[in-house]
């Protein structure tokens, strides 16, 4: 009679296990949020939290109770009445840190610097503490600069206004603070400006990504040669606007160069006109004072 001998299935050990393939720069960030999720600090606790949890417990109110209605996890309550019990004290101990660099001394005189040249830069602040014997990063100076509400910003195109011009707008604003409306609908303003053909000169920011500094969107274009200009006059008055007038249609040589003779030739052509269908008969001509053009004719017009 034939036996039936059945033998147990052994899986081969021998035989090596695939192991999925972890990319090297993978692995590195995902130990590196580990870490980095393993140092985080949870927020600390203001001191009126804190004090109202010992008010509470002393109502008798239970810790889940206490918890839900402050906002705060049951352990961090366990946790500030027992450093209650043992300590007294509900504030939080001096931590060990690295040390400033700078003192108190040293970072008044950073805002001094600041305060007395604000066109300075961080590597000249950098080069006068150097000399006083203090070595401190760019960086540090930025943050102690940061620290007291300064912020680096691009400084703005403002026309170039003397003292005594100064003294004579703030007297004129002080004269005409109370004139009635029916004074200021009879004067005629009057202006010249300069309008480029392509782009303004000034300087354009732009909310961009990192990466990004080529973008069509994110540029401004340029042509050879500024893209040229024109010099152009106007009026206004309360009623409305008035005439617009080129600089240059009104020189011999064709150029956008203003003096007190084309001055005078637009005064001549265009005042009373503009004046007689915005204003009336009785006006009064209010211009910016420019004294490269107010010359001895302009006056006397």
């Amino acid at each position: 009679m034939a036996r039936c001998v059945i033998f147990p299935y052994y899986p081969n050990y021998n035989v090596p296990i695939k192991r999925p393939r972890v990319h090297f720069k993978c692995a590195i960030c995902i130990w590196n949020l580990l870490l980095s999720t393993l140092k985080k600090r949870s927020k600390e606790l203001s001191l009126s939290v804190k004090q109202a949890i010992i008010r509470l417990k002393k109502q008798n109110k239970p810790i889940r109770e206490i918890a839900r209605t402050l906002g705060v996890a049951k352990t961090t309550v366990w946790n500030i009445l027992k450093k209650k019990e043992r300590t007294g004290e509900l504030s939080n101990t001096k931590r060990p840190g690295r040390p400033r660099k700078t003192t108190v001394v040293d970072d008044r005189r950073i805002l001094s610097l600041v305060k007395k040249t604000p066109f300075t830069t961080v590597g000249q602040i950098k080069n006068t503490l150097q000399e006083v014997g203090v070595c401190v990063s760019k960086s540090t100076i930025k943050r102690r600069l940061h620290q007291s509400k300064y912020r680096g910003f691009t400084t703005r195109c403002k026309p170039l206004v003397s003292l005594k011009s100064r003294k004579d707008r703030l007297e004129f604003s002080k004269q005409h603070l109370t004139k009635p409306s029916q004074f200021w609908n009879k004067i005629l303003w009057t202006d010249e400006t300069k309008i480029n053909l392509y782009q303004s000169d000034g300087k354009r920011r732009v909310w961009r990504r990192k990466g990004t500094v080529h973008d069509p969107k994110h540029t401004t274009s340029s042509v050879k040669h500024g893209g040229g200009s024109v010099m152009a006059w106007a009026c206004m008055a309360a009623n409305g606007t008035g005439s617009l007038v080129f600089i240059d249609d009104m020189t011999a040589d064709k150029s956008s160069r203003m003096n007190s003779e084309v001055f005078r030739a637009i005064l001549s052509a265009h005042i009373q006109p503009n004046a007689a269908e915005l204003i009336g008969r009785c006006f009064t001509v209010q211009m910016d004072n420019d004294q490269s053009i107010l010359q001895k004719q302009p006056k006397s017009f």
